[in-house]
């Protein structure tokens, strides 16, 4: 028990202490964990200058026997109440959250089969909705990791060109198809060897925690450009994540067992022993109106998966390598992570409680992603927001 007074439905209690990095007026950046509605400065609790750095790679670079054990001495400094006045906290409210980590490489996969069968019904209508490899491997692509930016970070409008099927040339300018992907990222503390691939049973070995992933979409500039490549330009304008990263030991409890494989997979991809699916819910809001609330827990692959598979060509992770799940949802028209699905293509579109309609996002419109998940004795783990409002389109032809 905590010395702190905190509500018993708060996000960030003692189970959960999430780290990131803040600042305020009188202090650089710094590592800090959120408890209630505060902040924790880890630098006065440790005494140790990894956490004056202003990332968080050089203490995940530090492996999981530091990390359990700073967790530890977190919880226990959190119960002795010798320390309430020894002024290593500051409000929330005050502090500016900051990127936690210096991104290495960006990796977004398409784990959601609800999300796929969507998405192929979609834009191949009258074919299989799965592409013939989706359920033998976690598909995925390389982002650009410059421009993972954290939450709040303003969404400017991509321009680029654009094609709509009943046009002879592409044109450009701004996108008229602006969406989002609701999703989960994984955070890589501890590096691999190259050559050297990542068992799932050693996941957590190398994987510190989970935040939240906004992969921003421009859905037309996508159709255009992605055939025979994939993704470019329609992803890499902005990737947002959330502030705090929740280590995967506050986890333990939303463990739970992926939906069974429709198919057998090859060796390096069997997780029966070591299940890392998790149950986590996730709500997405624009402008404050609630519009889905996508289920993690029936990701089809999982993240201890997606890394055996990113790794089992001998591809190397390094300290601050961030993979996302790909778009989270579920089965039902409510749980659907991307305005896409939501509004199916534009036949069905969003209605707001202002009396408007949203197929894609306007100029103004702004998104916010939340989750929590399940933690010991009924208590509730919270991963903060993901946050970002649109901004109008500033390039030029």
């Amino acid at each position: 028990m905590t010395w702190l007074e905190l509500p018993d439905d708060t996000p960030f209690g003692i189970t959960n202490l999430p780290y990131g990095i803040y600042s305020t007026p009188d202090t650089p950046p710094r590592t800090g964990v959120a408890i209630g509605d505060q902040v924790l400065d880890l630098t006065t609790v440790t005494g140790d200058e990894v956490h004056s750095t202003g990332t968080l790679n050089a203490f995940l670079s530090r492996g999981r026997t530091e990390w359990r054990t700073v967790r530890a001495r977190l919880q226990d400094w959190l119960t002795e109440a010798v320390n309430r006045d020894r002024g290593a906290l500051s409000p929330l409210s005050q502090v500016r959250l900051h990127l936690p980590l210096a991104i290495g490489d960006y990796v977004d996969f398409y784990s959601s089969r609800d999300h796929a069968e969507n998405m192929g019904e979609l834009i191949r209508p009258g074919t299989a909705p799965l592409a013939a490899n989706w359920l033998h491997l976690p598909i995925g692509y390389h982002g650009r990791s410059g421009t993972v930016q954290v939450s709040g970070t303003p969404v400017v409008r991509p321009s680029g060109q654009r094609k709509a099927p009943q046009d002879e040339l592409p044109s450009f300018g701004p996108s008229r198809r602006l969406d989002i992907e609701a999703e989960v990222g994984f955070v890589v503390g501890t590096p691999s060897r190259l050559g050297r691939p990542v068992p799932v049973a050693d996941f957590a070995e190398h994987v510190f925690g989970a935040c939240l992933v906004n992969d921003w979409s421009a859905r037309d500039l996508q159709a255009w450009e992605y055939v025979p490549l994939g993704p470019f330009l329609g992803k890499s304008f902005l990737t947002s994540v959330s502030p705090w990263l929740v280590p995967l030991d506050a986890l333990l409890s939303a463990r739970v067992r992926p939906p069974d494989r429709e198919l057998a997979v090859h060796d390096y991809l069997v997780d029966d022993d070591h299940p890392w699916g998790l149950a986590l819910d996730l709500e997405v809001r624009l402008n404050g109106h609630l519009v889905s609330r996508p289920p993690f827990a029936g990701m089809y692959w999982t993240a201890a998966q997606q890394l055996a598979h990113l790794t089992i060509n001998g591809a190397s992770v390094r300290t601050g390598d961030l993979f996302a799940s790909g778009t989270v949802s579920g089965p039902a028209k409510g749980q659907r992570g991307s305005m896409f699905e939501l509004a199916w293509g534009g036949a069905d579109p969003i209605e707001l409680p202002d009396g408007t309609t949203r197929t894609f996002l306007e100029d103004g419109d702004e998104v916010v992603i939340t989750a929590t998940a399940p933690g010991p004795d009924d208590s509730r783990i919270g991963f903060g927001e993901v946050r970002g409002r649109v901004l109008p389109s500033v390039a030029t032809p």
